[in-house]
C-alpha cells in the first residue's frame, strides 16, 4: 500500500499543493510552522475523516475557504485506486472511493491503514486506558472482520443499558441485554486477546533491538475480573452501577499494560526510552497487519530526531525501512535524517509559508 499522488486544497495553511510521493521514504522539511506537518496530518485525514491534531475538524479548513479537498491515488500489490475527501466547514463530509460515495469513515480507514508517531504519541502510554485501547482495536480492526460490527453491538447495548440505570430500571428489564452485552462482550474480548498475543511475538524481537538493556512486558487486561463470569459480574454489580449511573466493568474498561518489573513504563523509562518503544508498538503493529493480511501500513512520523540521538534515529530509520512501507517524516533540518540513511530518501519536499517544494 503506497500513496503515488496527493492533491491538497485549502487544508490549513496549505492553499494548493500536487506531490508525486515516492514508494519507500518520503522527507518532508522546514521551519516549525511552516506545512510540514500539515502534510501528514492531511494523510491521516484522507485515512481516517479526522485530525490526529485537534478534535475539531473545522479548525484545518483554511481560514479564507468553506471546505478543504484530500484526493490521493494509491497503489495496493500492483492494483490502482482513488479516494478523495471534501470536508465542509458546515460539518458535512463527502467521501469517495473510486468515484463510488462512501457512507462509514470505517471503508477509509480499512482503504488506507495509517500509524502516526508524533511527539504527541506518549499519549498512548501517559494518558488513561482509552488510548491503549483505541491502539489494540486498530489492529483487531484491520484483522479481523468480525471486530467492528461486535465492538459496535458492544457500545450500542452499553450505552441503552446506562440509560436504564440512569432511569433506575429493575434489574429483571435489564437482564435481557445484559445477556447480549455478554455474547458481543466476549467476542470483542476473545479477538483483542488473540491479536495481542500475535503482536507480543513480533514485539518483543524489536524492543530487544531498540531498548536491549530493559525487560518490557507488555499484556492485555479484559476490562473485569478474569476469574468471574461476566455475566455473573454484571448482575453482582447491579447495585453499584445504579447508583453511579453507568457499567463499571466490560470491555469498554480493557488495557494494555505495559511494564519493566513491577514498574508503568512511564515510572521507569526516560522520555527517549519512552519515544523508542512508542516506535516499536507501532512498528510491530504495521509488521503484523503485512503479515497477517499482507497489506502495508503507512507510517507518518513527525519530528523524527526530536529526543533521538544520531545512533537511535539510524536504528529507528533502519526498522522503519525494514517494514517495506511507505514512510513520511519530517524535520527541520534534512541532514538530521539523511545522515542516518543508508540509502538517499525516495523524495524530498522543503515547505515554506505553506508551499511545497520538490528537491531534486
Amino acid at each position: 500500500m503506497s500513496l503515488t499522488r496527493l492533491h491538497i486544497d485549502s487544508f490549513r495553511n496549505i492553499t494548493s499543493a500536487q506531490l508525486q510521493l515516492g514508494d519507500g521514504l518520503n522527507l518532508i522539511y522546514g521551519q516549525n510552522g511552516s506545512g510540514k506537518t500539515s502534510i501528514l496530518e492531511a494523510i491521516y485525514f484522507l485515512g481516517m475523516g479526522r485530525s490526529f491534531r485537534s478534535h475539531l475538524s473545522q479548525r484545518v479548513i483554511n481560514n479564507q475557504q468553506d471546505q478543504l479537498t484530500l484526493f490521493a491515488n494509491l497503489e495496493q500489490q500492483q492494483q490502482q485506486a482513488k479516494v478523495g475527501l471534501r470536508r465542509f466547514r458546515s460539518g458535512e463530509i463527502e467521501v469517495k472511493i473510486n468515484g463510488d460515495k462512501v457512507k462509514r469513515l470505517s471503508t477509509l480507514a480499512e482503504t488506507l491503514p495509517i500509524q502516526v508517531i508524533t511527539p504527541e504519541s506518549f499519549s498512548l502510554l501517559f494518558e488513561g486506558p482509552k488510548s491503549r485501547r483505541q491502539f489494540i482495536d486498530w489492529g483487531a480492526f484491520h484483522t479481523d472482520k468480525n471486530f467492528y460490527s461486535a465492538w459496535a453491538n458492544v457500545r450500542r447495548i452499553l450505552k441503552h443499558r446506562n440509560q436504564m440505570l440512569k432511569n433506575e430500571t429493575p434489574y429483571q428489564q435489564i437482564q435481557f441485554w445484559d445477556k447480549e452485552l455478554v455474547r458481543y462482550a466476549e467476542m470483542v474480548t476473545q479477538i483483542r486477546k488473540q491479536y495481542v498475543g500475535s503482536l507480543n511475538e513480533l514485539l518483543k524481537g524489536i524492543i530487544e533491538e531498540f531498548l536491549p538493556q530493559v525487560d518490557v512486558k507488555v499484556s492485555f487486561t479484559r476490562g473485569w475480573d478474569s476469574k468471574t463470569h461476566y455475566h455473573e459480574l454484571l448482575q453482582a454489580q447491579y447495585l453499584r452501577d445504579l447508583a453511579a449511573g453507568h457499567t463499571a466493568s466490560g470491555p469498554h474498561k480493557a488495557d494494555l499494560r505495559l511494564r519493566v518489573g513491577t514498574l508503568p513504563v512511564q515510572d521507569a523509562l526516560s522520555r527517549g526510552q519512552l519515544k523508542l518503544l512508542v516506535c516499536a508498538l507501532r512498528i510491530a503493529q504495521g509488521k503484523l497487519l503485512k503479515q497477517q493480511i499482507n497489506k502495508n501500513s503507512i507510517y507518518l512520523v513527525d519530528d523524527l530526531p526530536s529526543e533521538l540521538d544520531a545512533r537511535h534515529r539510524q536504528l529507528l530509520l533502519q526498522q522503519l525501512s525494514d517494514t517495506g512501507a511507505q514512510v513520511f517524516v519530517t524535520a527541520i533540518e534534512p541532514a538530521a535524517i539523511i545522515d542516518s540513511l543508508n540509502t538517499p530518501p525516495a523524495k524530498v519536499f522543503h515547505v515554506e509559508q505553506g508551499r511545497v517544494t520538490v528537491i531534486e
